[in-house]
């Protein structure tokens, strides 16, 4: 442990935000694998959940949850996936 008083306090800030990004990372995960889910179902909501994983990323992104090329990297891959399903369909 720690003896200086603003490493104590480091430690603890930096808890609350492997949390919280712990937290948004999980989420991301859930919200793309619904999408791709939702991809083989042929799903009427696709578009939807495809639109929130999206807002998802891009703002996890901007926070810096993750990278910002990364969080483009997702978005791109999953447009992609996304009108080849589309294509696949019709």
């Amino acid at each position: 442990m720690a003896n200086i008083k603003s490493q104590k306090k480091r430690i603890l800030t930096n808890e609350k935000a492997r949390l919280r990004n712990k937290a948004v990372r999980s989420e991301l995960k859930t919200r793309i694998k619904r999408v791709q889910d939702s991809f083989g179902a042929e799903s009427p909501d696709t578009p939807e959940l495809l639109r929130l994983a999206q807002k998802r990323i891009d703002k996890a992104g901007e926070k810096g949850r993750i990278h910002k090329n990364q969080a483009s990297r997702r978005v791109s891959r999953l447009m992609k996936a996304a009108n080849k399903a589309a294509a696949a369909t019709d």
